[in-house]
């Protein structure tokens, strides 16, 4: 089959870019697949490309490029109609709401258009108007499933598939280190400063333990001074980005995660491929459905005092290394069925049953 897979920018450094990418490296070992950006902003991909996908954008915005069109809102459209109506793919792809609703208008009708959701549209009515058209939208995670369900009430099938990790061998961590990492995009929603709070709890009874934060974003400054205001200068550590966060999740013992509300993240995956237990507020709809506590991890209530029992769940992980090696042997269970190529077999099956 010939498959396009469409990401606003596979040039970024998201969770959904990276699983996006994975999955068409498996796909990529018994179909045609592409990768279309709609926007280039660098030379090559923060996270790596399999050798057998194609890719190409739509709109280089590279530094120097110049184009015929002025820049801005009318010259991206006219890139992804010309894209869409000149598509000669078996399977299309999209990975947000503003991408399936073009694909929904343009896309020829005998190519089967799926739109992957990660979240909720920011606005819904043209959602509502225009998914009807398209054959199937499929989520990660049972509730956003239910979410999605309740938002059309008429339109294709909602259906759940999975994230991808990339294929193996992962590191794994030797569970000795004295580390509790956490990797992601640094904006309001991962709620990094409950997780800076809760280390603060960890540092002052164990002050042998440090906090790495990998990655960046716009509440940088914010976290960094929160860290000097509560005197954690020798304890969390900001260590910048890296597209193999796997393997600096195979450093540490625990990862964590205090995001507020979302979707199952790629970096809690990559965490779990590495044997590392994760430790997660239960509010989060990703991590509620697949991490067990005293199997593979441990799920904090939100609510009073979260930051302060945060802290008490890293600490009895931290003060039990019989538990956090078992936690670690559940984790590398869990992830069995997000390998690259069970979930390209979950796509195959969902493609050719519905087709």
């Amino acid at each position: 089959m010939r498959i396009t897979l469409v990401l606003p920018s596979a040039y970024g450094m998201r969770g959904d870019v990276r699983a996006t990418l994975n999955l068409a490296d498996a796909l990529s070992l018994r179909h045609d697949v592409e990768v279309v950006s709609i926007r280039r902003h660098k030379e090559k991909p923060f996270f790596p490309v399999g050798p057998n996908v194609r890719m190409r954008s739509l709109i280089d915005a590279r530094p120097g490029v110049r184009h015929l069109l002025p820049r801005g809102q009318v010259r991206t459209e006219v890139a992804l109609w010309r894209m869409l109506r000149g598509l000669k793919s078996d399977i299309l792809l999209t990975t947000r709401p503003g991408l399936s609703v073009q694909a929904a208008r343009y896309a020829p009708r005998e190519i089967f258009r799926i739109a992957r959701e990660w979240g909720r549209p920011a606005v819904p009515g043209p959602v509502k108007k225009y998914y009807p058209r398209l054959d199937a939208v499929v989520t990660g995670t049972e509730s956003a499933k239910d979410e999605w369900d309740r938002l059309l009430e008429q339109g294709p099938g909602v259906h759940v598939v999975p994230d991808a990790l990339p294929p193996g061998p992962f590191p794994r961590s030797r569970m000795d280190n004295r580390i509790v990492a956490a990797g992601g995009r640094w904006v309001p929603v991962k709620a990094y400063d409950r997780l800076v709070r809760a280390f603060a709890v960890v540092a002052d009874k164990r002050p042998d333990w440090r906090l790495r934060l990998y990655g960046s974003g716009p509440e940088e400054s914010r976290l960094r001074q929160l860290v000097g205001e509560l005197n954690l200068h020798n304890h969390v550590y900001f260590m910048g980005t890296t597209s193999d966060l796997a393997g600096e999740f195979a450093k540490a013992s625990i990862v964590a995660t205090s995001s507020r509300s979302e979707d199952l993240g790629m970096t809690v995956l990559e965490a779990m491929g590495c044997g590392v237990p994760v430790v997660a507020f239960d509010g989060a709809r990703g991590p509620s459905e697949f991490i067990a506590t005293g199997y593979n991890g441990v799920l904090v209530p939100e609510g009073d005092n979260e930051s302060e029992r945060f802290a008490l769940a890293l600490l009895a992980v931290i003060d039990d290394e019989r538990r956090r090696r078992s936690l670690a042997a559940g984790a590398m269970e869990t992830v069995v069925r997000h390998s690259a190529g069970e979930v390209c077999e979950q796509w195959e099956k969902l493609v050719s049953d519905l087709r």
